[in-house]
């Protein structure tokens, strides 16, 4: 990602910064309004983050992935109903365990998704788009089924609850950063994998040949890297990032799953990425311009800031017309993403 986009990207997580301290001034303290609107970026640009770095992982391989959603889905789903399961088996003194089963089955659903989605790019060279559609819509269908059977019909059930606000121990006595960065485990570890992403796309032999199949498969292949296992892996690391970004939805953010509760993610994420010029700190970096965007929409409801909630509501996806539009830079993707590779043939 070039330094001129990611200063626009931090400028314009300035101005909306900013824009929420004007509108609040006077009712709470500045330095209040400006803690709280970095904090709850922070926190609502983590499904955006696991989705764009899931994305990632797949189209540096040289495979689109629009089935994110759908692979969110399904590991929301599957880790509230392992966390269900775990909580009737532990009781309330298991709660922690509970949560923690969640989250281990969230990852493992979203890596099985990946699994499916390279079988039918990878293997069968299927349209890689219309794969990706048919992990949503197969997504969207079981889940709405299996959630409408489970909990539709009985009483609320009881869950473990979210998983707990975390204080780091070095940081929390700093003044600003202490508090921005008060947040819940899910949220610290899309942190994490945004440098670890990074290190192992650019710093190691896997990320090396993940690249070099990316951008040119028949050399690859003719340098004795596997495409078809390199693409596999990547798909499947992808899904269990996906997954992660799921167990948030059920296991950190709300202690309930509501049928497309993940809310059209997959159109911001792959927006960041792109925006992010398929790298892992650019497409954190717009992640937390779009959180931003939604994070002064929960300000304003919370601090009774003077803004039209319609308006602010809209800001995200607006963002995200104007990234897609490609009005601020353009960005190359991988040469041969999206393409299916046939190793007896020519690739097409």
């Amino acid at each position: 990602m070039s330094a001129q986009r990611f200063c626009v990207i931090m400028v314009g997580i300035g101005l909306i910064v900013a824009a929420a301290v004007a509108l609040g001034y006077g009712q709470m303290p500045a330095p209040a309004i400006a803690a709280s609107m970095l904090r709850t970026t922070l926190q609502v640009a983590t499904p955006l983050t696991l989705g764009a770095l899931a994305a990632l992982y797949c189209e540096r391989a040289g495979v689109i992935n629009i089935g994110i959603e759908g692979m969110m889905l399904l590991a929301a789903f599957g880790g509230f109903v392992a966390a269900l399961g775990a909580h009737h088996l532990l009781g309330p003194t298991g709660v922690g365990a509970s949560l923690a089963v969640g989250v281990v089955a969230a990852v493992l659903c979203g890596g099985l998704a990946g699994t499916f989605h390279a079988l039918l790019c990878v293997t069968f060279r299927v349209d890689q788009i219309i794969s990706g559609i048919v992990v949503n819509v197969l997504a969207v269908g079981l889940t709405g089924y299996l959630s409408r059977q489970l909990f539709f019909q009985t009483s609320a059930p009881v869950t473990p609850g979210v998983l707990p606000t975390l204080r780091l121990p070095l940081l929390d006595d700093l003044p600003a950063v202490g508090a921005v960065l008060e947040q819940q485990p899910i949220a610290l570890a899309a942190l994490g994998l945004v440098a670890l992403t990074h290190s192992v796309l650019f710093h190691t032999v896997w990320g090396l040949r993940a690249r070099a199949v990316g951008e040119h498969p028949r050399a690859a292949d003719a340098a004795g890297i596997d495409v078809a296992r390199t693409r596999y892996a990547n798909v499947i690391v992808g899904g269990m990032v996906a997954g992660l970004g799921g167990a948030y939805f059920t296991l950190e953010s709300v202690p309930t799953f509501e049928p497309l509760m993940t809310n059209g993610r997959r159109f911001i994420a792959l927006a960041a990425m792109i925006f992010g010029g398929w790298t892992p700190v650019g497409a954190w970096a717009a992640s937390l311009l779009f959180g931003a965007a939604q994070a002064l929409q929960i300000n304003a409801q919370g601090f009774g800031l003077p803004v039209p909630s319609q308006f602010v509501g809209m800001l995200p996806y607006l963002l995200t017309m104007v990234a897609l539009a490609g009005l601020i830079g353009k960005t190359r993707p991988p040469a041969a993403d999206g393409q299916p590779y046939d190793p007896h043939g020519e690739r097409g």
